[in-house]
């Protein structure tokens, strides 16, 4: 049985007062959502049932302790990730803590995924569950693991659907979509990114999905001259081009933090004869910026120099001053933080008791 409703603007500011007298600054506007400035993310972890009990703490104790925004993908955990989500926020509003309407859900879709557990043979069972039913062709996949075509991603929506227990994804992400743009020509690209964008577009007018995007690794951060560099503006018009002035394409995904500013600082982005950083395509065009790997796999949770104290005042762990530097940067709408434990929550979460530098306190990082 899936739940109906998708996140709304009423339902998530709703969320947001009940949780913002007590994290002053912790919710921000953006496409009409109030979403929580942290959010949940469900990558790391073994696929294993003790694992799934952990993300289930972690995930009660984030709707409880004002986060709003959950981010997985159908490959995390050989969908054990999203089948989690799904049962700690179908427990969540059942007991009362949360409403549908309150609740973003971010999922993913490209690579191709095991089902719980890995297979004896990996090849076989792709042949037997994708390429027997039709879902996809051999020539669709690159690196023998990702594949953006029409019917593959029709496929991979309703896997998500039913392992997220939803009737509508409130994000859907071309996962990695600069592993197709490495090993095709740019013109195949394209073509293959507007199939994607027109099925896509079909599946958001079908309410499966609500809005989508693409969430990447190094696609909005390697420079105008490599393979895989991503450019949003041509994104921006392939979407144009298929759903019209209206269309869908409304969000994106890469990773920032103290050690990787490109979004912020790096000329990724072309835009007519000038180049620019991607956090400026994306703010004149009202995207919503998701900030993966804040903390850098666990790298920036300790050793940050002293000065950073002095930056980041207020706060007690250097994790926590981690989060605070991504959730201050003027764009950013959401640091996605990985937290598979209940501690790991109270610990992030503290963070938003502190309010987010202004833009003043921001900028003075980068005048030292």
């Amino acid at each position: 049985m899936r739940t109906t409703g998708q996140a709304t603007g009423e339902g998530t500011r709703r969320f947001s007062h009940r949780h913002e007298i007590r994290l002053p600054g912790h919710f921000r506007e953006s496409q009409g959502l109030w979403l929580s400035s942290i959010g949940i993310g469900t990558y790391l972890g073994e696929p294993t049932p003790s694992q799934d009990a952990l993300y289930c703490a972690a995930l009660s104790a984030a709707f409880e302790g004002g986060i709003n925004v959950v981010d997985t993908a159908v490959n995390y955990r050989h969908q054990r990730s999203e089948r989690i989500v799904g049962e700690a926020l179908s427990a969540a509003i059942a007991g009362g803590t949360v409403q549908r309407d309150e609740v973003i859900v971010a999922t993913k879709g490209g690579f191709l995924t095991f089902d719980g557990s890995e297979p004896e043979d990996p090849s076989e069972y792709f042949q037997r569950t994708l390429v027997d039913p039709g879902w996809l062709r051999p020539e669709e996949v690159v690196a023998g693991c990702h594949a953006i075509s029409p019917k593959y991603l029709e496929c991979q929506i309703e896997v998500s659907r039913r392992n997220l227990g939803l009737a509508t994804l409130d994000v859907y992400y071309l996962h990695n979509p600069e592993t197709q743009a490495a090993h095709i020509s740019r013109l195949e690209f394209e073509r293959r990114m507007r199939a994607a964008f027109t099925a896509l577009e079909m599946a958001a007018g079908e309410r499966k999905i609500a809005i989508y995007g693409t969430a990447t690794w190094n696609g909005y951060r390697v420079g105008l001259d490599s393979q895989e560099c991503l450019s949003l503006p041509d994104l921006l018009r392939l979407a144009q081009e298929v759903g019209g002035t209206n269309h869908r394409f409304r969000a994106i995904q890469l990773p920032y933090n103290l050690a990787m500013r490109e979004a912020l600082s790096a000329r990724t982005q072309r835009v007519q004869d000038k180049t620019v950083p991607l956090l400026q395509v994306a703010r004149d065009n009202g995207m919503l910026v998701f900030a993966s790997a804040p903390l850098l796999q666990a790298q920036l949770t300790r050793g940050l120099p002293e000065e950073a104290r002095a930056w980041l005042p207020g706060l007690q762990t250097d994790a926590q001053r981690a989060i605070q530097f991504v959730r201050s940067t003027p764009g950013i709408a959401c640091a996605l933080v990985g937290m598979s434990r209940a501690e790991h929550v109270q610990e992030n979460l503290a963070t938003a008791q502190v309010p987010p530098l202004n833009l003043k306190q921001f900028r003075s990082i980068f005048s030292r």
